[in-house]
């Protein structure tokens, strides 16, 4: 699968392209922006965009109005099928994000409903009940997602509703050639729905990615030969800036060894999560990280470790938000990207990641672990790389088994010799190539 041998890159669209936050129903192209930011993804070495919501909808994207209509804020189908076109003339691949578990206040089956009631041929989209009343007074009580009820709830029980969301994704297909679906709140979807996701996508295109958002719980409920290829790894999200912050590596080591190492009992061996240190519903890493010095290693962090690296746009610079701030405070409009010594390396990384199948494919072993520092290898039959680690701001000396005499730091191109042991300088990561 294309998706485990790349990096990832985030775009919360709306925020993205300076969009206001109310649908004013006046049509502006903004979406065409991204096209301007092609060659920064291309230095950057990223394989595939991952877009939140791009369609019609009430405010923010997850309250969407219609499922075939590119936000009216953004653009036309027509602008968005340019930039997907560009995308992948630049081979970069395009992932949509599926809102699929409930639709907004202004979706055309919901509006049919509160005005016409029991007449409404779409009453059974959603799960209502005529004898109650909502928030808004609508005259009918409904479900709305986790008690938002600016989110309608679909009935994914009604064939009629799953008939209309496959269709949309055909047309995403058809119109933007889409290579890929991110499923919002995948934890709240039915297995039924996933498995038919599952194939249909692929038979409408035989390398389609499915991955899922899973905020806690066994991934292993969305994922699956019939189910997604992957799932948001948020027990890794926390545990990569919670051992930083506390400098105790053995809780990520820990999260890493549950989930990939070589027991029995091992959750994911073999699975490809998704991995991310910030996104669009979080504090951006800059501001939760103690010791800005940290940075680049939880970066070199996320890409040693098994899954598929997932970087949100500003965050590549060091870009600073708090969630206490508001969801539009982590989804800011930028004039134009930034570089700096953080992008750099985070452009190695990524230079790594697609050349490396140890990285891509690898097991999981710890080779030495202490509270600052850790050492752990990716191996495959094609190769062996080790991800090294001092968070400390004291130099370290690491004796370990390194199953080799010598290395290529695939971050620096500099060649490291393990005889006597290994010298990690301060605040230090390396990707280590065994030879």
């Amino acid at each position: 699968m294309w998706a485990y041998e790349t990096s990832f890159y985030q775009i919360y669209p709306l925020g993205f392209c300076g969009a206001p936050y109310e649908n004013d129903g006046k049509l502006e192209h903004r979406i065409l922006k991204v096209i301007d930011w092609i060659p920064h993804l291309k230095k950057l070495g990223i394989g595939a965009v991952l877009f939140n919501p791009v369609f019609e909808s009430d405010t923010h994207g997850y309250n969407t109005r219609d499922y075939k209509k590119i936000d009216v804020r953004l653009g036309t189908n027509e602008d968005f099928a340019k930039v997907c076109k560009a995308l992948h003339e630049e081979g970069i691949r395009v992932i949509l994000d599926g809102v699929f578990n409930h639709a907004g206040r202004g979706f055309f089956g919901f509006a049919d409903v509160c005005e016409k009631k029991w007449e409404s041929a779409y009453k059974d989209w959603f799960n209502i009940n005529f004898d109650g009343n909502s928030n808004y007074n609508d005259g009918l009580w409904y479900e709305g997602w986790e008690g938002n009820y600016d989110l309608v709830k679909f009935n994914l029980k009604n064939p009629q509703v799953t008939d209309y969301l496959l269709e949309s994704i055909r047309t995403w297909v058809k119109e933007f050639d889409i290579d890929g679906l991110r499923l919002d709140v995948a934890y709240c979807l039915d297995q039924d729905f996933i498995r038919t996701l599952r194939r249909e996508t692929t038979a409408l295109k035989q390398d389609f990615y499915l991955t899922g958002e899973m905020i806690g719980g066994d991934y292993n409920r969305i994922m699956g030969d019939d189910l997604c290829h992957s799932a948001t790894n948020y027990e890794c999200y926390k545990g990569m800036h919670s051992a930083l912050n506390s400098m105790n590596l053995f809780e990520i080591v820990h999260s890493l060894l549950r989930q990939f190492g070589p027991e029995n009992w091992t959750l994911y061996r073999g699975r490809h999560l998704q991995s991310f240190v910030d996104n669009h519903d979080v504090s951006r890493i800059a501001s939760v990280l103690k010791r800005p010095e940290h940075l680049k290693l939880i970066y070199t962090l996320m890409f040693g470790m098994p899954g598929i690296p997932t970087i949100y746009y500003g965050s590549e610079w060091g870009e600073k938000a708090d969630k206490s701030m508001g969801d539009p405070a982590l989804r800011p409009s930028f004039e134009k990207p930034q570089w700096n010594e953080l992008t750099d390396h985070i452009a190695k990384l990524c230079k790594a990641k697609a050349e490396s199948q140890a990285l891509n494919y690898g097991d999981f072993t710890s080779l030495l672990l202490t509270n600052r520092q850790c050492i752990f290898r990716r191996a495959c039959d094609k190769g062996r790389v080790l991800t090294v680690i001092n968070a400390d701001e004291a130099s370290f000396h690491a004796d370990f088994n390194a199953e080799a005499g010598c290395g290529i730091d695939l971050i620096t191109g500099k060649k490291i010799d393990f005889g006597g042991g290994l010298d990690i300088p301060p605040y230090t990561s390396y990707l280590i190539e065994l030879e």
